[in-house]
């Protein structure tokens, strides 16, 4: 019989070691990321969803898009570890801030750890790492479009990705897939039936 992975493996626990574990008030995204190397494109993914819920100067979404399609390439090509560029390596965050962030969603954290297991994992490995970038990348353009009221919509749906990712959740990761394109034929359908209303207006 297959042993329960246990509590402490868990995604946001993994998150708090690793903030715990680099001296400080303010730890790189290097510092971060390297103890969870075995699952980085699924914490990087987390740590990019966390400005859409912040307050933040307009246009955060954008930046944020360009990211996750950028994230998105690199798992359309297989990389088996995210590439990060030197300056986005060495950029600080809080940790401090990072903990508050973690508790103010610790109750969504933990019912999608409740739900998520290691279930349908061949979802989450190669050959369908191409399906998953691909997804991020179209997650990544609709949170770059400068559509209202919208990030946090985006923003949910990066976090469920992540945790899909993390937790080796495929059955999760099939329903983001599925929300995603569902997403995007809403988003062309909406924006083919605005063009229309104003072309008829003007």
């Amino acid at each position: 019989m297959t042993p329960k992975e246990p509590r402490e493996d868990k995604t946001a626990a993994l998150l708090r070691a690793a903030l715990m574990s680099a001296p400080g008030e303010r730890i790189t995204v290097e510092q971060l990321l390297e103890p969870l190397r075995r699952r980085a494109f699924g914490f990087l993914l987390l740590l990019l969803a966390i400005p859409n819920f912040i307050p933040v100067p307009l246009g955060i979404g954008g930046v944020m898009g360009v990211l996750v399609v950028a994230l998105g390439l690199e798992m359309l090509i297989g990389l088996e570890h995210p590439w990060i560029p030197g300056f986005l390596r060495r950029r600080t965050m809080s940790r401090e801030g990072l903990l508050r962030f973690l508790d103010r969603i610790a109750p969504v954290t933990q019912r999608l750890e409740r739900i998520c297991k290691p279930r349908m994992q061949r979802l989450t490995r190669r050959p369908f790492t191409f399906v998953s970038g691909a997804i991020m990348i179209l997650i990544g353009i609709l949170l770059a479009l400068p559509i209202p009221f919208t990030n946090y919509v985006f923003g949910a749906m990066l976090i469920a990705f992540a945790f899909a990712l993390v937790e080796r959740d495929g059955a999760l990761l099939l329903a983001v897939w599925t929300t995603t394109v569902i997403v995007v034929v809403a988003s062309a359908t909406f924006s083919r039936a605005l063009a229309g209303l104003f072309r008829d207006l003007f």
